[in-house]
């Protein structure tokens, strides 16, 4: 009995060879068998050993030995001295001694300090923000880790950089709670950020967990969130756009007429960057086009007459509207062109001014018309009487031509 016992025991230690260590210092996985090998003692009884330990499970030192009792499912010798835990948990923290006699009468001392550790699963952050608004502190999100142990610690990223806390733009409000049963930790960071307003446009945050062990390679390795990226609103001002006053509405042909069939273009002009959105409006109408600091206006005819006027549109502000133009259509005759204009307040005074101009002229050349009568009909009242004086004369001159004919035709009668 006693030897299928033995034979037992060793078939458990050979299947934990693995984790049977000879150091000073141990960090084990919770929940997993740890094997701590006791120094100097023969492989085989009858053995001169005994450990003892001072953990969270006990009060003082606890005693354990070959030859004594299993302390329950916690610890118990193995036959070739050393000492078995099967599912260390964090109770087992602590120090762990041996000391052995060898069979030449040989004493040695074996000391152990225990740690324990639990990796918690991959931290995620809950809650993150859709956007973040340039100038005013933000939520960004909170980041939680849950079920490790020791606590740990977690930290924030921005691009790829750590983001370190300094109570104005960043800041992180942090909590920890213990599971009562388990003794596991969960962890929550919440980040605030001021997002400059010169800043990054669209930011990547993200969160990592840092095991609170000492730095071993494959136990420290950090955790890493999944990351979130994020837009800035109102996060690069520059110039701001200009005022109502520099929108500029250009028409052209500036200052020309333009007949039934000709073409007219209002550009819309704005030296604020970004650019903005134009949009046209017609007799205090939006037109249904797409944005476009350019209005073509082909073939002009009478349904295109009316009041322009272009709005422009920015991000950091809202709509501006331009002056408004008034495009009309010019009739043509047989004479040339008559009264019409297309064009703002500038073509206007020109047609004003032209018409001015007709007016003046039209009554010059009626005041010489009847002054021309005038002048016509006196010197017709003049040259009367000498014309009559001139046909008594004639009439005189005939008769006296007249009277010998007479005479001579008297004579030569029968």
């Amino acid at each position: 009995m006693e030897a299928g016992t033995t034979a037992g025991a060793w078939v458990l230690v050979l299947s934990l060879w693995g984790t049977v260590v000879g150091g000073q210092n141990l960090t084990a996985q919770i929940g997993k068998p740890l094997v701590l090998n006791c120094k100097g003692a023969p492989r085989k009884p009858p053995q001169q050993l005994e450990w003892k330990l001072n953990t969270g499970r006990t009060e003082a030192w606890k005693v354990l030995s070959p030859q004594g009792d299993p302390w329950d499912s916690v610890a118990r010798v193995l036959p070739n001295g050393s000492l078995l835990l099967p599912a260390i948990g964090i109770q087992d923290e602590g120090t762990f001694r041996c000391r052995a006699r060898s069979r030449k009468g040989k004493e040695i001392k074996s000391n152990y300090q225990v740690r324990v550790y639990q990796i918690p699963g991959k931290p995620e952050i809950v809650d993150p923000a859709s956007e973040l608004k340039a100038g005013v502190p933000n939520k960004v999100g909170t980041c939680v880790s849950e079920g490790g142990y020791p606590a740990g610690t977690l930290s924030w990223h921005l691009d790829g950089k750590p983001l370190i806390p300094d109570g104005k733009g960043v800041s992180v409000k942090e909590e920890t709670r213990r599971h009562p049963e388990t003794g596991l930790f969960t962890l929550q960071s919440e980040l605030m950020v001021t997002p400059a307003r010169e800043g990054a446009p669209h930011p990547t945050f993200s969160c990592s967990f840092i095991p609170g062990l000492p730095r071993r390679r494959a136990l420290h390795r950090a955790l890493h969130t999944a990351p979130i990226r994020l837009s800035v609103r109102g996060e690069h001002r520059g110039p701001d756009p200009v005022p109502l006053e520099e929108i500029q509405l250009v028409v052209e042909p500036e200052g020309a007429a333009v007949a039934p069939g000709g073409t007219v273009t209002l550009t819309c002009k704005a030296s604020t960057q970004p650019p903005p959105q134009i949009h046209w409006i017609k007799d205090g109408t939006p037109l249904p086009l797409p944005p476009s600091p350019v209005l073509l206006l082909p073939e002009v005819g009478p349904q295109d007459q009316g009041t322009y006027s272009c709005v422009a549109t920015h991000p950091s502000h809202g709509p501006q509207e331009s002056r408004a133009v008034s495009i009309s259509i010019i009739e043509t005759g047989e004479e040339g062109p008559t009264a019409g204009s297309v064009g703002g307040p500038g073509l206007g005074t020109l047609a004003l001014a032209l018409g001015i101009l007709g007016g003046l002229g039209a009554a010059a050349l009626l005041i010489g018309v009847i002054v021309w009568q005038r002048w016509r009909r006196q010197g017709k009242e003049r040259k009367a009487p000498e014309n009559r004086e001139e046909e008594e004369d004639e009439r005189a001159e005939l008769n006296q031509s007249e009277e010998p004919e007479a005479a001579q035709s008297s004579a030569g009668g029968p």
